[in-house]
């Protein structure tokens, strides 16, 4: 490393976001769009000569990202080959380095016992300088192997797919059943945390590189996986894991409930069909919003509907508060499980003076109106005891909520295109491949990302996307 002694000599430095009073007028990235380069050098040379890397193995970086050579190479002014290192394992670094949770940095050695490097913030300003300063360009592909590949699903795997392949020499055409490309990425990430810009300019980069995109096409239903295997030389599903795990409580069909992502999907929808947010019956708009189940998901729930001028927000977790700390049975390098504050929590608290977030909470029934609108939540608090969950009496409550959102995860891919491939499914529900192979149980077809793996990190479902052009690639050359 260029600076041996940087650890010893420098404390972490994190970018902030734009200020709270500011930033909750406005849908654009809370992200200041300013980078001090500077800063980001001196944070570069606290990057340790550790012996093993753990930031870029399987634990930190699900594609193995070149953690320690760009961040050196960062110190040294060397931007443009620190983004020639970073684009040799990450296809679409302006995308994790806003929305990831950086495992890396749970996994950074100096963060046994010092604040982690700040590797996501390095990470952005390289590849953002990386556009300013144009070196982020179109690429020939020098040949064409004749062969052609569908890839049913936008999102961050079949775009890493599709980038691969296309580089690879393959025909790619990609089919979106939503009206835009990007899938997740699109409409299931707030503007605030991904502008949409940012993912068109990805997209058209992609198109002048000779990838097609067809959108308001869902294969399954409008067009069948056997019309596309006559027409193509190779299928690969990456569709997500878009069924919702559901909340089975007395009075659920009550007006006014909803799954979180059809929530998110029809503000960001309206943002760019209208410019203007959500006003439909989904609006938090003088509401107030409970939103059921954590994670990065009901944060983003939480910022969208402040924006659109709740009343109030409160989230229901189930689980206990995490620990300001890592418990002993989270030991590095693993992620801390550990207390965070997120943007949509720091802004909640700012307008009402209160963390949104009640823990140890059990939905118990939703209270519905005459006229079939909900009204309120019935919950009790519990406990958990060997992992079962007790309900500790005399702790039931009623909540206001004229809007419910649900944010707690996703059960499995919906399966009118596995049933239409015919293909096998694997005891949760997900399409049925081996990571690694990605083959599914038919000749021809893979699948990879949340379909496959499970409701998971854009990051990995990069690395499924790089995956699985391999695996197709590998198919297409001998057949």
């Amino acid at each position: 490393m260029g600076k041996a002694t940087g650890f010893l000599e420098l404390d972490r430095q994190v970018e902030s976001y734009r200020d709270v009073g500011v930033r909750i007028h406005d849908y654009d990235e809370i992200f200041s769009g300013i980078h001090n380069l500077d800063q980001l050098q001196e944070q570069g040379s606290r990057c340790m000569d550790c012996g093993v890397p753990f930031c870029q193995s399987t634990t930190g970086c699900p594609i193995d990202n070149l953690i320690p050579e760009w961040n050196d190479l960062v110190y040294n002014n060397e931007w443009q080959e620190a983004l020639e290192r970073l684009e040799k394992t990450n296809n679409f670094p302006e995308f994790t380095g806003r929305v990831c949770p950086a495992p890396c940095e749970g996994s950074c050695v100096l963060g046994l016992n010092n604040p982690a490097v700040t590797i996501k913030n390095i990470e952005l300003a390289i590849v953002d300088k990386g556009f300013e300063e144009g070196w982020i360009k179109v690429r020939e592909v020098e040949s064409r192997s004749g062969k052609k590949v569908a890839i049913v699903g936008s999102g961050p795997a079949g775009l890493a797919a599709a980038d691969d392949l296309n580089q690879m020499g393959h025909f790619v055409q990609v089919f979106e059943r939503s009206d835009r490309i990007g899938g997740l990425l699109m409409y299931g990430i707030p503007n605030m945390k991904l502008g949409k810009d940012i993912v068109d300019r990805r997209i058209q980069l992609l198109k002048q590189e000779g990838i097609q995109f067809i959108t308001n096409t869902d294969v399954g239903k409008d067009i069948s996986t056997r019309e596309l295997q006559e027409k193509f030389d190779a299928l690969i599903f990456t569709t997500g894991a878009t069924q919702a795990r559901e909340l089975p409580a007395e009075n659920r069909d009550a007006i006014g409930i909803y799954p979180a992502m059809e929530y998110l999907t029809s503000n960001t929808k309206s943002l760019l069909d209208n410019g203007y947010p959500d006003e439909s019956e989904l609006s938090a708009k003088g509401k107030n919003v409970i939103v059921i189940g954590g994670g990065d998901t009901g944060t983003d729930c939480i910022g969208t509907s402040l924006r659109q001028g709740a009343k109030s927000i409160i989230n229901f977790e189930l689980m206990s508060r995490p620990p300001e700390n890592r418990s002993e049975n989270n030991p590095w390098p693993e992620w801390p499980v550990i207390y965070r504050v997120d943007y949509g929590h720091e802004e909640s608290s700012e307008v009402f003076g209160e963390d949104p977030r009640h823990y140890q909470l059990l939905t118990k029934s939703f209270i519905k109106d005459s006229d079939g609108y909900v009204k309120g939540i019935r919950t009790i608090n519990v406990n958990f005891n060997n992992g079962k969950l007790l309900e500790i009496e005399g702790t039931e409550k009623i909540w206001d909520a004229e809007l419910v959102l649900l944010s707690m995860g996703f059960v499995s891919p919906e399966h009118y295109l596995s049933e239409d491939a015919d293909i096998d499914l694997d005891q949760r529900g997900n399409y049925q491949a081996i990571h690694g192979d990605y083959s599914t149980s038919k000749e021809g077809i893979f699948s990879a990302g949340d379909c496959r793996r499970g409701q998971s990190l854009v990051v990995w479902a990069i690395n499924e996307g790089r995956g699985v052009a391999k695996s197709a690639n590998n198919f297409l050359l001998n057949s």
